[in-house]
């Protein structure tokens, strides 16, 4: 039982990789720029576009900029424990890979196994929406993609005429994994410049939104910026705010992909750090610059009983830039591409590092001998994600994605206090501040929101932990090259 909780060191995960040689590495090839795009390109998606007028209109008016700055500051206590690890332990790994390192084998296992929820669940989740939009694009310029190949087997559509059309196959989210799969073979550097290009583009379309907007917001619409509560707790006031920012918490998860690449970084105690902080920074920036625009093009309560990208056509309707709204759709196109791309290549990276400890099949862990990526583990993690997007409904995967996430910020910030007490010697390119009471308030933070997520969730993850831990005494324990 010992075996379980065994820990392994960071002098030993940093020796193995640099002993591992040049056939089994991955190639450093990303910087600065390339993590913090990498960083944006996970966190911003149509979230922003829809959530946005939703949490304005049901929870906190426009004081839902207020939200961003709290959900911020949510995410910023794990993003501070995130950057101190991955300048710690420059190996790809991410949340697996630290608690490896911090509390044993078995958590490590555990927290692997979760992150699935998170990237290969997530994309998964994000290419069945991609699908959705890009529906909706088509159909602008009469294009219209038959329903059956639209949906999975378990959705259906009523037609025009009144006849339900049942789903057989999602196609395009089908074909945008793979797309998106190919170009993380083909390389990191690759990868990265692809995924810079779609940031550049979602991002310009944000900033056109803000800067076109900006000269019709009408300072009336802010009158009444904190409305008062309506008597429920969450329907406006403070409470209203605080709800709002736990609904919107989740328009920031992704950054925490970037550590994944940390062992394809050229200098990744210096750039780790600069990669996760200064994502999320931009994006805090530019979500409450949007969502001040946003609430004064119209009153709050114009978004009531919207969604997809209806809050923010409601919006455009007021200036005379109609034309914005097909852009927007384009936008949410290429951020989900980047989500996809970036989640895609973190679960690939979190298997490449448990095959290495010997907790999964070797063949997760083989290099391209040219292009210096985890090729086979790119082709199995693209073909799970495809069978979940072709043949399983979004609403049963969203929700795991979220609990996934918010369970590794949990162990990520509890690791960080232990380490700081059982190897306060080795050394750290980046220290979280105040220590214990930044990781405490992130812990604090995550296990509120997830106490906030329906029982069924709960419940799935339950099953989902199980089966893991029947993988692991199965397989993984007796293969552990640690224990061995």
């Amino acid at each position: 039982m010992s075996n379980l909780f065994k820990v392994k060191s960071v002098e030993t995960i940093i020796k193995q990789n640099e002993e591992a040689g040049e056939a089994n590495t991955l190639k450093r090839t990303l910087g600065p720029v390339n993590l913090v795009a990498l960083g944006i390109g996970a966190i911003i998606g149509a979230g922003l576009f829809s959530i946005t007028g939703l949490a304005a209109a049901n929870n906190a008016g426009p004081a839902v900029t207020i939200s961003f700055v709290i959900a911020a500051v949510g995410c910023a206590f794990a993003g501070l424990c995130y950057a101190e690890y991955a300048s710690m332990i420059p190996v790809a790994g991410s949340a697996y890979t630290y608690t490896y390192a911090t509390l044993g084998e078995l958590l490590a296992w555990i927290i692997g196994w979760d992150l699935v929820l998170e990237y290969a669940v997530g994309a998964a989740t994000v290419a069945i929406s991609w699908s959705r939009y890009l529906g909706k694009f088509l159909q602008h310029y009469g294009v219209n993609l038959p329903p059956q190949v639209m949906m999975s087997p378990f959705d259906s559509v009523t037609s025009p005429e009144g006849v339900v059309v049942h789903g057989f196959i999602n196609l395009p989210a089908v074909v945008i994994i793979i797309a998106m799969s190919f170009v993380l073979i083909k390389g990191t550097k690759e990868s990265a410049l692809t995924n810079a290009l779609i940031v550049a583009l979602k991002v310009s379309v944000v900033l056109v939104f803000i800067f076109l907007g900006w000269a019709y917001i009408n300072p009336h619409n802010y009158d009444n910026y904190i409305p008062a509560n309506t008597g429920k707790f969450g329907e406006f006031g403070w409470s209203g705010i605080i709800r709002a920012a736990a609904i919107i918490f989740f328009a920031y998860i992704g950054f925490d992909a970037v550590s994944t690449a940390a062992q394809e970084a050229k200098n990744p105690s210096r750039d780790m750090p600069i990669g996760i902080l200064l994502s999320l920074g931009i994006c805090t920036v530019l979500y409450i610059l949007f969502a001040h625009v946003m609430t004064g093009l119209v009153p709050y309560t114009a978004f009531k009983g919207q969604d997809g990208i209806a809050p923010v056509a409601v919006a455009i309707a007021a200036t005379p830039y109609v034309w914005l709204q097909q852009l927007v759709i384009l936008a949410i196109l290429a951020g989900y591409s980047s989500v996809i791309m970036v989640m895609l290549m973190g679960q690939s990276r979190v298997f490449f590092s448990m095959a290495k400890d010997g907790l999964l099949p070797k063949v997760f862990a083989d290099v391209h001998p040219k292009f210096k990526t985890p090729y086979k583990s790119n082709l199995i993690v693209m073909a799970f994600v495809c069978l979940f997007a072709a043949f399983i409904p979004a609403r049963v995967v969203g929700e795991m994605t979220s609990i996934g996430t918010l369970f590794a910020f949990v162990l990520v910030c509890i690791g960080v206090i232990v380490l700081r007490h059982t190897r306060p010697d080795i050394p750290r390119a980046f220290k979280t501040p105040l220590v214990p009471l930044v990781p405490i308030l992130g812990i604090v933070t995550c296990v509120f929101m997830m106490v906030f997520l329906p029982g069924d969730t709960w419940i799935r993850l339950i099953v989902w932990m199980a089966l893991g831990f029947v993988v692991y005494f199965a397989y993984s324990k007796r293969n552990s090259r640690l224990n061995k």
